[in-house]
């Protein structure tokens, strides 16, 4: 059979492209190696953060608006609840990385964000151990996301549009045929599409250095403990990011939704690659140094150990995503390189692929996520 547009891969982006081409009445055919609403790669681990103030770069902030707007939309259509919003805290020297960037991206967006002070923060929260410089910001519109929830409903939403999905293939190689492209299957099969998009989470590394551009996969692992306190429930203590002066990465996480507090570092691990990635869990290697870190700043949090997983980031030289045409294949749409803080985005990005694939170019402004910046244009 042929088709409108192909896509490769179904974690979190390629199943919001898959969503959104379908809803346009698109002939859509999805193709996951894995099954669905998998753990190997970039999109599991029970929540994701979300937030207005961008402290990566302003220019996200427009993107991340939308992807509000569509992960209630998505609510909505699938009854599914996504995103909860518990604000997020951020911790750390006033010039640090995190607290300087949100700030900068608040006052270019008008965006809600209260400064705390350290009374404000003991009355709040008076657990938490702040050293003597740090300052605390609040941005009550902060949340969390249900990655396993949003994958499971962009992919529900896709199946009732008409989408084909399938799972458990993995697509050996593409070429150019005629006017589109043939797809080779493991299954030993073949499809053709008009437009092919990829979205390959850690395995899009091949695509990008096939054109020059250096792609790391990082395995970076979070952990889950039950608290000994009942401060960090959900219901009274938001995400966090400790951005403090001599962690080798910054410190984020969850309060407690009944599966435990969870915690991570923010790109803080050994490099890999997805075939490779080493998914055994070592606590001293693992989950100690989150434990030490975590209890200094939440006393309490890591209680009891429960469980950990490794996830892997895809990122680029320089942290930013990229979403483009290939510049060598009209027709291919690259989506990947989300560099360890894509998920947020994935409705708008399946917007966004939906209008590169079906109208050669988007709404929204994407020009910071092209290719361009390494020297290379899209087609």
């Amino acid at each position: 059979m042929s088709y409108d547009v192909a896509i490769v891969g179904l974690g979190g982006m390629g199943s919001a492209i898959a969503a959104h081409c379908a809803a346009r009445r698109a002939s859509v055919i999805g193709l996951e190696q894995f099954q669905p609403v998998h753990d190997l790669g970039s999109s599991h681990g029970k929540s994701r953060m979300i937030r207005k103030a961008y402290f990566e770069d302003p220019a996200y902030v427009p993107l991340v608006i939308r992807a509000y707007e569509l992960w209630r939309k998505l609510e909505r259509d699938s009854a599914e609840e996504i995103l909860r919003l518990t604000g997020v805290l951020s911790v750390g020297e006033e010039s640090s990385e995190i607290i300087a960037g949100t700030r900068r991206a608040a006052k270019d967006h008008s965006l809600a964000l209260e400064s705390l002070s350290r009374g404000e923060i003991k009355a709040r929260y008076p657990t938490l151990e702040l050293l003597k410089d740090e300052v605390a910001i609040f941005e009550p519109d902060g949340g969390v996301l249900d990655p396993e929830r949003a994958v499971a409903a962009h992919l529900q939403i896709a199946r009732a549009k008409g989408a084909e999905l399938r799972f458990g293939v993995a697509t050996e190689s593409w070429q150019r045929m005629g006017k589109g492209f043939e797809l080779r299957l493991s299954d030993g099969t073949q499809v053709s599409a008009n437009k092919l998009v990829l979205a390959l989470g850690p395995w899009f590394k091949e695509a990008l250095e096939g054109l020059g551009v250096r792609v790391r996969v990082q395995r970076n692992v979070q952990a889950w403990f039950s608290p000994a306190t009942e401060a960090y429930e959900a219901s009274r203590f938001p995400g966090f990011l400790l951005d403090r002066r001599g962690l080798a990465a910054p410190l984020y996480g969850f309060p407690d939704f009944g599966d435990g507090v969870k915690a991570a570092y923010h790109g803080l691990g050994d490099l890999t690659d997805a075939q490779h990635v080493d998914r055994t869990v070592n606590i001293a290697r693992d989950v100690e140094p989150i434990v030490r870190e975590l209890e200094r700043w939440m006393p309490g949090a890591a209680g009891t150990f429960r469980e950990a997983k490794p996830c892997m980031y895809t990122l680029t030289p320089d942290g930013n995503f990229v979403i483009d045409l290939h510049p060598r294949h009209a027709g291919v749409i690259l989506c990947g390189g989300f560099s360890g803080h894509g998920f947020k985005f994935a409705p708008v990005i399946g917007e966004i692929g939906a209008d590169l694939a079906l109208n050669g170019g988007s709404r929204h402004e994407i020009g910071f996520l092209s290719l361009r910046r390494f020297g290379l244009d899209g087609k």
